[in-house]
C-alpha cells in the first residue's frame, strides 16, 4: 500500500472541523470556510494524523471508502495537495515547496500520491526549517484530496496588487488549461489588470479583441470572486482558479498574500541621491550622520530660503538632506532637480513669482558680494583649523566645542557653496580633485605613501570620503594629471567644497580622541561602538551622563544598495520612480522585494557574497537558494508565481519576463535589479534621469 493508514484520519471538507488549520493544515481549512460561505469550491476530503482529529475515521477501510466516493462510478481522477500548518499562513505561503500531484487514477496510484505529498514535508523540513517552528517532517502535514478539474482556462489571481501596494487594482494572470503551468513558472500566461468590478484596465502581452483569454463575463465573475473571497477572510487573498468546458468558475485555493508591498502615501516626497551623493558615496553610521548631514541640510535650507527657491513653510518642516538606511538622500522638488508635479497650477500661482521678486534685490547684490564673503568665510576657517592644538593635547571640553563649532561652520560653508554654485560662473576652472591628483601624481613618482602625502597635501582629502571609520587608499595612478597650482588657485565654489572635507576630517580626529577617553568596562570605547552614538549621546558622556545602557546592542548599519536615482518612502523603504516618463534597459515586469545590487550567478558553482541569481524560469526548485540573495532576475515567469511569491517574503529584489536575461547577464556581470519597475542594469551602465538642474549644473 505504501502508507499506514491507521496513522491517518480522513475529515470531510464539509464538516466544521474541516475548518480547522490546526486540524487539516491552513490550505484545506481555507477551502473548508469557503465552501461553507457559499463560495464555487470543489468537494473533497483531508488526510491528517489520527491523533489530531480523535473520533474522525482511521483506517485502510474508512480512507478507500472516501476515495471511492469521491472518485465516483465513473473513476474521475483526483488532485492530491498539502496542506501544512507551515503554508499559506499571513506570514509565510511557501508556496510550491511541498509536492502535489495531479491527474491521479486508480487505488495504486493515491496511495502513491499520498505517500509522495507527506515525503515532501521531510524533504523541505530539512532543506530549510522555519524559523521557530516545528520541524517534526509530520507534525504539521496534512493531505488535501479533490476531483481533478479539467479546466480550460486557470491561473492565479490576486485581490490586490501586491507589487504596487495598491487594494483597488485586481491582478490576473491565465493560461489556457489548469493553472499549474502558470505557479511552476514554467509560462508566463497573461498578466491582467482588472478594476474591482472586473473592467479590463490593461493586459501583457496585448491580446487582439476577438482572441482574449479572458472575455468581460470571465473578468466580471473573477472580480466577483475576488470581493467575496475578501469579505469571507477579511483581506484580499492569493487565489488559483479554473474555469470548466460550461464556464463556471472554481475556486482551488485561497490564501493571505503575503508580502504585500506598501504604497507610499499620497503627496509623499520624491527623493534621490542626486548631487549629494558624491559628498556621502557609502552608508552612513549615526554619529556620522549627526555631525554632516544635518549641517548639510541646514545649509542648503538657508542658500534655498535666502534665493527664494521654496516656500519658507516646507524649507520649515521638510529636511532638504535626510538618510534612508544610513545613505544621503535629498528631496528633489526642494532642490529644483525635477519638474513640478503640477507645472500650470505653479503658472497661474502667483505665490513663487512673488517669492522670487522678494529675493531677487537680495540674490542680485550677493551676486557681487559672494566672492568677498567666501574669501572671508574660508579665511576663518583655515584660522581656526591652523590654531587646533592636536587632539591630545587638548581637553574634554575643548575637543567637544571643536566638533560643534565644525557643525556649525558646515552649515556655512554647505550654504555658500551651494550659492556659489547657482550664482557664480561655473568656467572651466581648476577642481579639488584635478589639484588632488596633479599632487598625487607628483608624490608618487617621488615614492612617497599615503600617510605622507596627506600630511603633507591635504588637498587630497578630495579624493576620499570623509569617514569615521577606516579611511580608504588613494587612488592609484601613474599618469600625471597637470601640475598643482595650489589651493589658492581654485575658484570660490571648489574651494568651499575642500574646506568642507577639511573640516570633516577635523571633526574626525577630534571625535576619535574623545572615544579614547571614554571608558566602558572592557576598556576604551572603540570607534566601531563609538560610530553607533548619536551627536546628543556623545556630548551627555562626555560630560559625565555615561554612556547609553544599549550600546553594547545596537548594530551598525549595514551596507546596503544604492538608492534610486528617483524615489519615495513606504513605510520606511524606497518605491523606485522613474522621471519623465524615460524607461530603462533590460527591464521585465517588477515582481517586488526593493532594489538590490550584486554579481550575476546562474545557481552553479560558487555562489558569490552578493549573489543575483540570473535564470530561464522561475522553478521552484530553485526555493531553497532564495535566502540571502541580493537579487532574483528570470527571463519568464509570473509576478503571481510560487517563487515570485518567495522571493518578495524573503524581500529579494526580484525581475521577471527579462528577455534573454541569462545570456545578457552572464555570470560574473556587476547587477543593479529593481524589484519595483521590472529594471536590470549592468552597474557601470547606471545613469540617472537628466533633469533641468543636472543639465545647468545646478549645485546642492
Amino acid at each position: 500500500m505504501g502508507i499506514d493508514a491507521d496513522l491517518l484520519a480522513v475529515v470531510p471538507l464539509d464538516t466544521e472541523r474541516a475548518k480547522d488549520s490546526a486540524v487539516t493544515g491552513a490550505k484545506a481549512a481555507h477551502l473548508a470556510r469557503a465552501a461553507v460561505e457559499g463560495l464555487p469550491v470543489l468537494p473533497g476530503f483531508a488526510l491528517v494524523p489520527a491523533g489530531r482529529a480523535k473520533g474522525a475515521p482511521t483506517g485502510v477501510e474508512a480512507l478507500r471508502r472516501a476515495w471511492s466516493e469521491l472518485t465516483g462510478e465513473g473513476g474521475r481522477p483526483l488532485v492530491v495537495r498539502s496542506s501544512s500548518a507551515h503554508e499559506d499562513t499571513e506570514d509565510s505561503s511557501m508556496a510550491g515547496r511541498f509536492a502535489s500531484v495531479l491527474d491521479v487514477g486508480d487505488w495504486e496510484e493515491f496511495t502513491d500520491a499520498v505517500r509522495t505529498v507527506l515525503e515532501s514535508a521531510r524533504r523541505v523540513q530539512v532543506l530549510h526549517p522555519p524559523e521557530g517552528r516545528n520541524t517534526d517532517p509530520l507534525g504539521g502535514m496534512a493531505v488535501l484530496v479533490q476531483p481533478m478539474l479539467r479546466a480550460v482556462t486557470g491561473g492565479v489571481m490576486f485581490g490586490a496588487d501586491p507589487v504596487e501596494g495598491r487594494e483597488d487594482r485586481i491582478l490576473v494572470s491565465a493560461v489556457s488549461g489548469g493553472p499549474d503551468r502558470l505557479v511552476d513558472g514554467s509560462t508566463q500566461g497573461v498578466r491582467y489588470q482588472l478594476s474591482r468590478s472586473g473592467r479590463r484596465l490593461g493586459s501583457e502581452p496585448a491580446e487582439p479583441r476577438s482572441a482574449r483569454l479572458l472575455g468581460r463575463r470571465e473578468t466580471t465573475s473573477l472580480a466577483r470572486l475576488a470581493r467575496r473571497t475578501q469579505r469571507v477572510f477579511g483581506r484580499p487573498q492569493d487565489m488559483e482558479f479554473g474555469f470548466d468546458a460550461e464556464g463556471r468558475l472554481w475556486l482551488f485555493q485561497a490564501r493571505p498574500i503575503t508580502a504585500m508591498a506598501v504604497r507610499p502615501p499620497r503627496g509623499a516626497r520624491l527623493l534621490g541621491p542626486g548631487p549629494v551623493a558624491e559628498t556621502f558615496p557609502g552608508v552612513l553610521q549615526p554619529l556620522e550622520e549627526d555631525l554632516w548631514v544635518a549641517p548639510m541640510s541646514h545649509g542648503l535650507t538657508l542658500a534655498l530660503d535666502i534665493a527664494g527657491a521654496a516656500p519658507r513653510r516646507k524649507l520649515r518642516t521638510l529636511p532638504v538632506v535626510s538618510t534612508v538606511g544610513g545613505r544621503a538622500a535629498a528631496d528633489l522638488r526642494l532642490l529644483g532637480a525635477v519638474r513640478s508635479a503640477h507645472p500650470l497650477r505653479d503658472f497661474i500661482n502667483p505665490a513663487p513669482g512673488a517669492r522670487r521678486a522678494m529675493a531677487a534685490w537680495r540674490v542680485g547684490r550677493l551676486r557681487s558680494a559672494l566672492p568677498l564673503l567666501a574669501l572671508d568665510l574660508m579665511a576663518d576657517v583655515d584660522r581656526h583649523l591652523a590654531d587646533f592644538p592636536a587632539p591630545r593635547q587638548m581637553l574634554g571640553g575643548q575637543l567637544l566645542d571643536a566638533v560643534a563649532w565644525g557643525r556649525t561652520v558646515l552649515s556655512s560653508l554647505h550654504a555658500q557653496e551651494s550659492l556659489a554654485g547657482a550664482l557664480l560662473p561655473s568656467g572651466a576652472g581648476a577642481t579639488g580633485a584635478g589639484e588632488a591628483l596633479a599632487v598625487l601624481a607628483e608624490g608618487r613618482a617621488q615614492g612617497l605613501g599615503d600617510g605622507q602625502l596627506l600630511l603633507r597635501h591635504p588637498v587630497l582629502l578630495s579624493l576620499l570620503p570623509p569617514t569615521l571609520g577606516d579611511r580608504g587608499a588613494l587612488p592609484e595612478t601613474t599618469v600625471a594629471a597637470g601640475v598643482p597650482h595650489g589651493v589658492g588657485a581654485l575658484p570660490v565654489r571648489e574651494g568651499l567644497r575642500l574646506r568642507i572635507r577639511w573640516v570633516q576630517e577635523m571633526q574626525v580626529g577630534m571625535v576619535r580622541e574623545l572615544g579614547a577617553r571614554l571608558r566602558v568596562d572592557d576598556g576604551a570605547v572603540g570607534m566601531s561602538r563609538l560610530l553607533l552614538l548619536r551627536w546628543s549621546e556623545l556630548t551627555g558622556a562626555a560630560d559625565g551622563g555615561g554612556l547609553p545602557p544599549d550600546l553594547a546592542e545596537r548594530l551598525p548599519r549595514p551596507d546596503a544598495p544604492a538608492l534610486p536615482a528617483a524615489f519615495q518612502l513606504a513605510d520606511g523603504h524606497p518605491v523606485a520612480r522613474i522621471l519623465d516618463g524615460r524607461g530603462r534597459t533590460g527591464a521585465g515586469q517588477g515582481a517586488g522585494g526593493g532594489i538590490g545590487t550584486g554579481v550575476a550567478w546562474d545557481g552553479h558553482g560558487d555562489r558569490p557574497e552578493r549573489a543575483v541569481l540570473v535564470v530561464s524560469a522561475l522553478d521552484p526548485a530553485l526555493a531553497p537558494l532564495l535566502p540571502g540573495l541580493a537579487g532574483l532576475v528570470a527571463e519568464t515567469g509570473s509576478v503571481l508565481s510560487h517563487l515570485a511569491v518567495l522571493a518578495r517574503e524573503y524581500r529579494v529584489p526580484t525581475a521577471v519576463g527579462v528577455p534573454d536575461a541569462p545570456g545578457r547577464f552572464p555570470p560574473g556581470t556587476d547587477l543593479w535589479v529593481d524589484g519595483g519597475t521590472g529594471a536590470v542594469e549592468k552597474s557601470g551602465e547606471r545613469s540617472a534621469p537628466e533633469t533641468p538642474a543636472s543639465r545647468k549644473g545646478a549645485a546642492a
